[in-house]
């Protein structure tokens, strides 16, 4: 860590001048549950919790930074209660190559239901276990644009841990993940990691390849004397994503190959979205996405053999307003879960958001 900490104090000097921007927001959000807790300690929610993200950014010509703070104090789960630099980077834009040195957020994929190919990125988990939220990755990024396609180099020295709710959270496991970490790596979270990308698109065609080499995102648990002991181990993932288009249509695809210390096994989701544009007077747009999920790793895994079906619902109004809402369902089990995202534009400064999870 003292290695980025020298870099965030270095940032300042390297923009002497420029144009200097200041945002960010801050949100106040509450759970609740409709379910009586399982374990002692827990509640049905109600305590608000705060949340501050500060932005800020500079740019001079072909060079920019931007640092990206967050922090949060909740007022049920100490884990919860956390702070992160989201983002902290210096890049350098030329015609046909960039650079970016320091922590970054770098999204892969096309599909709904789930990201396989997104390997760079560490999932926050205390903030919501969709795995959607980030953490920052240190990282050394070196893209270089051509006529025949974009290549992405990443060298990611130092690792971080995914973040686990506490053991007085309602969204938690059984037995409460601990601290006490372990790695299959020697340099444990100082092992630097490697990663290359190519995308391209071919007609209505867009594609992704990728090679990672490095520390796996997703921990393994072993339970140990009454706890959950988190392991990560050494993988090498190959991955692959296709987004075709065609009038209303979106055909996705993302598949990825991994060979860890422990097994070595494949995944994909493959699917459509198809759009009915102006359905209302306002001009909403409606799009309805089916999914199948697909995972042949070892042990108990959430994706083995599932099916996904939502909507999105977007209004393309003043207010920006936008619903999505979708059910994971395995054809075996019958087990099932349904989600709804909604969020909307009260004024030009305050914007609400709802999420509903039955499981």
């Amino acid at each position: 860590m003292l290695r980025f900490l020298i870099l965030l104090a270095a940032l300042p000097t390297l923009a002497t001048a420029g144009e200097w921007d200041a945002s960010g927001f801050i949100g106040v959000d509450s759970r609740s549950f409709w379910q009586t807790p399982q374990f002692s300690g827990q509640s049905n929610g109600g305590e608000l919790s705060l949340m501050v993200q500060p932005e800020i950014r500079w740019r001079e010509g072909d060079q920019r930074i931007t640092l990206i703070g967050f922090a949060r104090l909740d007022g049920t789960d100490s884990e919860r209660t956390h702070g992160d630099i989201r983002e902290a980077y210096w890049a350098l834009e030329r015609d046909d190559w960039d650079l970016t040195i320091g922590l970054n957020k770098v999204y892969w994929g096309v599909t709904e239901s789930r990201h396989l190919v997104d390997v760079i990125n560490q999932s926050d988990l205390v903030e919501d276990i969709d795995t959607e939220d980030k953490l920052g990755q240190p990282m050394i990024n070196l893209n270089l644009q051509r006529d025949w396609g974009l290549i992405g180099i990443y060298l990611l020295p130092g690792f971080r841990e995914r973040t686990f709710p506490g053991v007085d959270a309602r969204l938690r496991t059984p037995f409460v993940v601990e601290d006490d970490v372990r790695y299959r790596s020697s340099a444990e979270d100082l092992h630097t990691d490697v990663a290359i990308r190519y995308s391209h698109y071919f007609g209505d065609m867009d594609i992704g390849l990728h090679v990672f080499r490095g520390t796996s995102r997703e921990p393994t648990l072993y339970f140990e004397g009454g706890q959950l002991i988190p392991e990560y181990e050494q993988m090498t993932q190959i991955g692959l994503d296709i987004q075709y288009t065609r009038e209303a249509w979106l055909w996705k695809l993302e598949t990825t190959h991994r060979n860890t210390d422990s097994d070595n096994y494949t995944a994909l989701v493959a699917g459509f979205e198809y759009s009915f544009y102006g359905i209302t007077e306002s001009g909403a747009d409606l799009g309805i996405l089916a999914e199948w999920l697909y995972d042949n790793q070892k042990g108990l895994v959430p994706f083995d053999n599932d099916i996904f079906i939502g909507s999105r619902l977007a209004m393309n109004n003043a207010d920006d307003s936008s619903l999505l809402a979708g059910i994971i369902f395995d054809p075996d089990t019958r087990e099932r879960s349904f989600s709804v995202e909604a969020e909307t534009r009260i004024n030009d400064h305050l914007t609400a958001e709802l999420r509903l999870r039955t499981f």
